[in-house]
């Protein structure tokens, strides 16, 4: 049986690509996709799993033009919101632009096949412009950034989104130096985390075993400061592309409670992201 979502659930974390006729993707690209995931697909998977809510991360295949995020969540204004790609000298008439329809934080991405690695020092001065209108930053990288970024992202004066469990290793276990580093983080209540990626972190594949004690784990301890999203449509995954529903049915095997559900994708999402706020 598949599991029944709370009102007001929330997808936090998938993309859209294209249509590539009416939004092209970036010359610059470290990647391109197969094929395009339009915004209909999305609605479309979303309304099938009871996903209400939904947040649209900036894709690096479209760069810096956030035109096809922005379509996305203009078409659904009151519950989908979204999550920009910047350069740190972004003019703040463009962040208040972006803030008003719909945007809430700006990713940051440390993954060797991503490209061009911003300066963390620039990445914690834009973020004290972000402060303002509430938005966060979300830090997508390899496990040692955990380690190595650290000192500078607890400088940040807006709260820090860790994406993918911190990209960790299932197969080294939950005593591993990475998780601890992830697990530090999260003691400053600035740090949230998506335990979106269980399974990018997986060695054993679906049901992804492995990977379920890492996230349950931080649900159990940082509850209140936890999103989950499903990452669809998967772009630059190594393994077997998931079964959508099967990852929404795992959730209750790292949410095991209702209220725990009802933190990770209600209550939790609503606070970082704020829907309904721009009538």
């Amino acid at each position: 049986m598949n599991l029944t979502l709370p009102m007001g659930a929330c997808n936090a974390h998938c993309h859209v690509f294209g249509p590539r006729e009416r939004f092209p993707y970036a010359t610059e690209a470290t990647f391109i996709p197969a094929k395009d995931a339009p915004k209909e697909a999305l609605y479309a998977l979303n309304d099938g799993l009871g996903l209400q809510r939904c947040v649209v991360v900036q894709s690096s295949c479209h760069g810096f033009d956030n035109s096809a995020t922005e379509d996305a969540v203009a078409m659904r204004p009151q519950s989908y919101r979204a999550i920009a790609l910047l350069p740190t000298d972004i003019a703040d008439t463009e962040l208040r632009r972006l803030d008003a329809v719909g945007f809430r934080g700006v990713r940051f991405n440390y993954m060797s096949h991503l490209g061009h690695h911003t300066p963390i020092d620039d990445v914690i001065g834009l973020a004290a412009r972000l402060e303002p209108m509430g938005w966060h930053l979300q830090i997508h990288g390899s496990p040692s950034l955990l380690t190595d970024l650290a000192p500078a992202l607890r400088r940040s004066p807006v709260p820090v989104v860790i994406d993918h469990i911190g990209r960790v290793d299932a197969a080294q276990g939950l005593h591993q130096q990475d998780f601890r580093a992830l697990l530090a983080l999260m003691r400053d209540d600035r740090f949230w985390v998506k335990v979106s990626g269980m399974d990018r972190i997986t060695r054993t594949g679906p049901p992804y075993e492995d990977a379920q004690p890492f996230a349950k784990t931080l649900i159990a301890e940082f509850g209140d400061r936890v999103v989950w999203g499903n990452d669809w449509p998967h772009p630059n995954h190594a393994g077997p592309v998931p079964d959508e529903q099967q990852l929404v049915n795992l959730i209750a095997r790292i949410a095991t409670s209702e209220a725990q559900r009802e933190r990770l994708l209600v209550a939790n999402p609503q606070k970082l992201y704020r829907f309904g706020d721009n009538t």
